[in-house]
């Protein structure tokens, strides 16, 4: 029920603006230039919901996992971005107060006021640019740090915009009931920035991190692995991830989430299997002994501790064996009892890490690009090697965790639901989202 209460949580603080101006509003208009505000109010609700949809609060990461989170808010981001763009479009009126160059139909305004009008018109021109930069952020040739430092500033104007444009323009968000509303609900979503950025890591300040070694697994992944620094270390379950910040301050924006690939059995030290792809990972193996550095966290909904399930499959791709390698790893030092099922997919045979340690039984290692000799598995995970690697009835009885590339994914989980996987067995957690 947890997912479904967060779910009417919600659509209950979305709706309330529209529900109130409604009550509190006066005569109605044509029905065009109420669909009109409507469209404004909800836009403005859930752009000022998508601030504590970002997968830092845990307890709605956790209560519905990281990857519906995640989703929810990009979809949620693109609706609010149509409802506003509509928004202006559907007013047919011609008000009084004389002619409006910037207005010469007299369709997206009822003021005259140029000023109550420019910042809508600011946030307007603002928020779809905020929503593309975010759908091809990997295809930016800039830091992620920097995106972020770019997404957070122009939410919070955005934002501010939009109170201001709601409470001196809008019809209903002038009235005196609906002022308070919107000044309570974007002090709420801009102090969620706050806490995240600056409570968050001035609470964390004292629980500092120090490196303890950084080892080369294959020719382009690493293992960081991090002791406490006079505490008693991080309270995590197996598979789940952090934000992690090496060699700043735990204020500074250069900070980055990474699965834990040890397990919280193994000790008080915490490991991260690291691949290089951008600007920090690059560095990661001129990383000293010594640095410090600081943990956000745990986030993330892959552990499996409380299932029931006979078996459990892991099936990996690449560097998304990081958070499974942490499951592995917890349930062979606690000697748990279940049958355990290991599928993990790389391109060439010196991309594979912890082959030493992950050994052969049962294990599956395939390789789109085998080298001579090769006796593993060939080509990709899919549905084929899938029905090779589990019997039938493992399909309906195992819990299922995956990480890896998005197609990767894909394919898993459209196979493992079309061979009767209920979808509650199923774990996943994506890198990437379009």
């Amino acid at each position: 029920m947890k997912p479904l209460f967060l779910i009417l949580v919600y659509l209950g603080v979305v709706a309330l603006p529209l529900v109130l101006s409604f009550l509190t509003g006066g005569p109605s208009r044509p029905v065009y230039q109420e669909l009109a505000s409507g469209l404004g109010i909800l836009a403005f609700s859930m752009i000022l919901a998508e601030f504590v949809l970002s997968g830092r609060f845990r307890k709605i990461s956790h209560g519905v996992g990281m990857d519906v989170t995640m989703r929810f808010h990009q979809i949620m981001a693109r609706t609010a971005l149509i409802f506003a763009l509509l928004h202006p479009f559907l007013y047919r009126a011609t008000p009084s107060g004389g002619p409006r160059p910037w207005d010469p139909t007299g369709q997206l305004t009822l003021t005259t006021d140029i000023a109550d009008l420019s910042s809508g018109i600011a946030a307007f021109l603002i928020l779809p640019s905020l929503v593309f930069l975010a759908i091809g952020r990997t295809k930016l040739d800039h830091k992620y740090e920097v995106w972020r430092l770019m997404h957070g500033i122009g939410a919070v104007l955005i934002a501010l915009l939009l109170l201001h444009h709601a409470t001196h323009a809008g019809r209903y968000g002038s009235l005196p009931v609906m002022s308070w509303i919107w000044l309570v609900m974007t002090g709420l979503a801009v102090g969620s920035l706050f806490y995240v950025y600056l409570i968050v890591p001035f609470q964390g300040r004292r629980q500092a991190w120090r490196v303890a070694s950084v080892t080369r697994l294959t020719p382009k992944q690493w293992e960081l692995t991090l002791a406490p620094d006079a505490h008693s270390g991080l309270a995590y379950k197996a598979g789940q991830f952090v934000w992690l910040t090496v060699g700043h301050s735990p204020f500074s924006i250069n900070e980055h989430p990474f699965s834990i690939c040890s397990a919280p059995s193994g000790g008080p030290e915490v490991s991260f299997m690291i691949k290089e792809l951008g600007d920090f990972t690059r560095g990661v193996g001129d990383i000293k002994p010594g640095t410090i550095a600081y943990l956000d966290g745990p986030y993330g909904s892959l552990a499996i501790e409380g299932r029931t399930e006979p078996g459990v499959a892991l099936i990996a791709g690449g560097v998304g064996l990081a958070p499974l390698l942490g499951i592995l790893r917890q349930m062979r030092l606690t000697g748990d009892p279940r049958k355990l099922r290991l599928v993990y997919g790389n391109r060439k045979a010196d991309q594979i890490a912890f082959r030493d340690e992950l050994g052969v039984a049962d294990v599956t290692y395939v390789l789109s690009e085998p080298p001579e000799g090769w006796t593993g598995e060939t080509g990709f995970i899919d549905g084929a090697l899938l029905d090779r690697v589990f019997a039938p009835q493992e399909f309906k009885d195992w819990l299922f965790v995956v990480c890896g590339p998005t197609v990767m994914m894909d394919i898993v989980e459209t196979h493992l639901i079309k061979r009767g996987t209920p979808a509650d067995r199923i774990l996943s957690e994506r890198f990437d989202y379009d």
